[in-house]
């Protein structure tokens, strides 16, 4: 008994990575008039590695107000990559599905049910630039150092219900909108693209942890067109490790 308790002792010291507390967070999304418009609650599930945290699955629900049924919900699993999550968000009051998969190690595929009710199906191919959906916050995380030193960064950002991903860059920026430790923005780098897609900024605090985002959201307006929001974000639980490198 002393030895089998040795040795599960050494294999739980020698492991590379440990279950973390999970990361909790909620956003409440305004208007440019500062409207309540919706709320995200934020759970993400993940371990620590080398004393950094890796997310393994987020839950995120969406209701209008703290109290009301939740409208929508997104499930990522951070299988394939932290910046490349899998994705099934439901957004029920519009009768929209959108899921994402990687069915091999460079194409993923695409399944969105759009409001009107018909069905898109797409094969995309990708290099390891790409990031998808919610993997900005981790990708942002992963050049931590570059943007905090004013360097900026290029990748390629997947528009799922179009079957193909963009040019974007990430780089440091001022906004007199978004008071955070750390200001930056992704925007196009595309010229035409710029004159479609407006930048969305970013704003994080010393722990990594993101505070703002101000731009075009997820969440529909009406069948045509989605929000544009500023939602701030307040933590209520951190894991038990750095967010960052």
């Amino acid at each position: 008994m002393i030895r089998s308790s040795l040795t599960l002792s050494a294999v739980l010291l020698t492991a590379p990575c440990a279950l973390a507390v999970p990361f909790e967070f909620t956003g409440t999304a305004k208007d440019d008039k500062g409207n309540m418009l919706y709320q995200e609650s934020h759970r993400v599930e993940g371990s620590c590695a080398e004393g950094v945290f890796q997310p393994t699955s987020h839950q995120v629900d969406y209701r209008k107000s703290p109290r009301a049924d939740s409208f929508a919900d997104k499930k990522l699993s951070y299988d394939n990559a932290t910046v490349r999550p899998s994705v099934e968000f439901d957004q029920t009051e519009y009768n929209e599905l959108l899921t994402i998969r990687y069915p091999e190690p460079n194409s993923l595929e695409i399944q969105w049910q759009a409001p009107g009710g018909n069905t898109e199906n797409f094969s995309v191919s990708f290099d390891d630039r790409l990031v998808v959906d919610a993997g900005f916050d981790q990708f942002v995380r992963a050049n931590w150092d570059k943007v905090t030193n004013g360097d900026s960064v290029e990748f390629r950002f997947l528009a799922p219900t179009r079957g193909e991903h963009y040019g974007f860059v990430l780089e440091p920026t001022s906004s007199d909108q978004v008071n955070a430790d750390v200001v930056v923005r992704i925007r196009p780098t595309s010229l035409v693209l710029r004159f479609l897609v407006d930048s969305i900024v970013l704003g994080y605090n010393r722990e990594g942890a993101l505070t703002d985002y101000l731009g075009l959201t997820n969440i529909r307006k009406n069948s045509d067109e989605n929000y544009t929001a500023h939602i701030r974000y307040d933590v209520s639980s951190y894991p038990d490790c750095e967010l960052t490198p």
